[in-house]
């Protein structure tokens, strides 16, 4: 069963590393998972997780104060418009689509603004 919660959180962590990069895939939700995973599986991968210099601090904050960074809230909704307005404008045809995209890029940015902001 163990080896099951590290595959899966594994799996886990390559969505959310790619989270980073594509504005609609959410990191800290998949960065959360492998933790929840790891910590089931592997006390050692759960603690390097944690003390990674990159994807610990997005745990931690998370965990203990449930809030984001103002520059992660700018950036990921400033990435995720860039992005579905482009796609609206020069790439999806159908009008169905473009409303769907706008839709969609509305709810993800107001879950991810409804977070509060951490303060350093």
């Amino acid at each position: 069963m163990k080896t099951i919660y590290i595959v899966l959180g594994s799996i886990s962590l390559v969505l959310g590393v790619i989270g980073i990069f594509v504005p609609l895939l959410p990191t800290t939700p998949f960065l959360l998972l492998t933790a929840a995973a790891y910590f089931k599986g592997s006390p050692k991968l759960y603690n390097w997780l944690l003390n990674h210099k990159y994807f610990g601090p997005y745990i931690r904050n998370f965990r203990e104060h449930k809030a984001i960074p103002l520059r992660a809230k700018i950036l990921s909704v400033s990435l995720l418009w860039g992005t579905i307005l482009y796609c609206i404008f020069f790439v999806v045809d159908p009008f169905w689509l473009k409303i769907l995209l706008g839709c969609i890029a509305a709810g993800v940015s107001c879950h991810i603004l409804s977070f509060k902001t951490l303060k350093k």
